[in-house]
């Protein structure tokens, strides 16, 4: 029948999927990564600070779940968290890339709204996206620490951060939905520091 002719696929690339996330799970280094990037977070949200997110395309709308997740709820309802995604303005995002540049669009926003101590959460599956490097270069100038989303190798983004999660993977789909579990694993850490309470249900 031709409703089955995908049932191996299906079933081969759901695999493919667990081996990525055993193999992340089996890393203490990628493990404690992901630790370090959540109580960055904490500390920065603790002091008064805010989270900055940024990506193209898919990690346009990762930085957008994100932000999401952090000033509304995650997993139980609690006092919402600073966070901007630097993807959502149309008319900033616009008014940048035609009076400057494209590369321009994030680091001019970090430039108005960042200050010391918030956190850039840069998420670019190659490494290399040159809005996210300018963006990545403003924020460092400004003592903003950064924590990067990328896939195997880094990239560019491996010479720039303070902390860089690179999944090991070359494949842009797996490197996106590995993204969001990494995030999703730290919007649980922040929660549960900064609230104390865990409904898992």
């Amino acid at each position: 029948m031709k409703e089955d002719n995908y049932i191996n696929f299906i079933s081969n690339e759901i695999e493919k999927r667990i081996a990525l996330k055993n193999t992340i799970l089996n890393s203490t280094d990628l493990v404690s990564k992901i630790n370090e990037s959540a109580h960055l977070c904490i500390k920065a949200l603790k002091s008064g600070n805010k989270i900055l997110l940024a990506g193209n395309g898919g990690s346009a709308a990762d930085s957008q779940h994100i932000a999401g997740e952090l000033v509304n709820r995650f997993n139980f309802d609690r006092p919402g968290l600073p966070a901007l995604a630097l993807t959502t303005d149309s008319s900033v995002l616009t008014s940048i890339a035609n009076d400057y540049e494209f590369e321009s669009i994030f680091s001019r926003q970090i430039e108005s709204i960042g200050v010391s101590g918030d956190i850039f959460l840069a998420i670019s599956t190659s490494g290399n996206s040159k809005n996210i490097l300018k963006a990545v270069l403003a924020a460092k100038k400004m003592n903003i620490p950064i924590i990067s989303l990328t896939g195997e190798g880094g990239g560019e983004l491996l010479d720039h951060s303070d902390v860089l999660i690179a999944v090991p993977s070359n494949m842009t789909p797996d490197i996106q939905e590995i993204h969001i579990m990494i995030s999703h694993l730290i919007c649980t850490i922040i929660e549960l520091e900064i609230f104390g309470e865990y409904n898992n249900k």
